[in-house]
């Protein structure tokens, strides 16, 4: 059962100074008392809890190992020169702090912000309204031959055109 410091302190207060002091079972017994929706704390916890105020004189969590967490002046910063510059990339932002790549990806990630640069991905040509065109009336004809075809079809993504050969039940060239 995780307990905050509050917790714990309330854990050394309810045990007692001088000739006061309460047992660990009979401090169990009266922190579940206390806090009936919560669950009942252990000897070992009461002992552990004392071990540690006698060692250390508190009872805060240590500080934890691992990498540092970037503080929230950095975070408002990397927010900030993408509200600026929308079109700002993850390396210049990266670059311009002096931050790690990663980290800004990890501090976009966390405030929903996805960096895009646009793309061309496909130009018209000159043939392709002919081509559109053959298209339209082959669907059209096959529509009237298979009634309901085209409520079979199914679309993806309406934004993106890619450029595939469409084949025909035989195997040919649809156009």
């Amino acid at each position: 059962m995780p307990l905050n410091e509050r917790d714990r302190i309330e854990i050394l207060m309810m045990i007692g100074v001088g000739d006061r002091m309460r047992t660990q079972q009979e401090m169990c017994r009266l922190f579940h008392e206390m806090h009936p929706d919560r669950e009942p704390v252990s000897q070992s916890t009461v002992s552990r809890i004392e071990r540690k105020y006698r060692e250390l004189g508190h009872v805060r969590d240590a500080p934890r190992q691992g990498r540092p967490k970037i503080n929230e002046n950095v975070q408002q910063d990397v927010i900030l020169s993408a509200l600026e510059n929308p079109h700002c990339t993850v390396r210049q932002v990266s670059r311009d702090l002096n931050i790690g790549k990663s980290s800004v990806s990890n501090i976009f990630k966390k405030v929903k912000y996805h960096p895009y640069r646009v793309r061309l991905i496909h130009e018209l040509a000159e043939d392709d309204f002919d081509r559109r065109t053959e298209f339209c009336e082959y669907m059209m004809d096959h529509n009237n031959q298979n009634n309901g075809f085209i409520a079979n079809i199914l679309f993806s993504d309406e934004a993106t055109f890619f450029f595939e050969r469409a084949l025909g039940h035989d195997g040919s060239d649809l156009f």
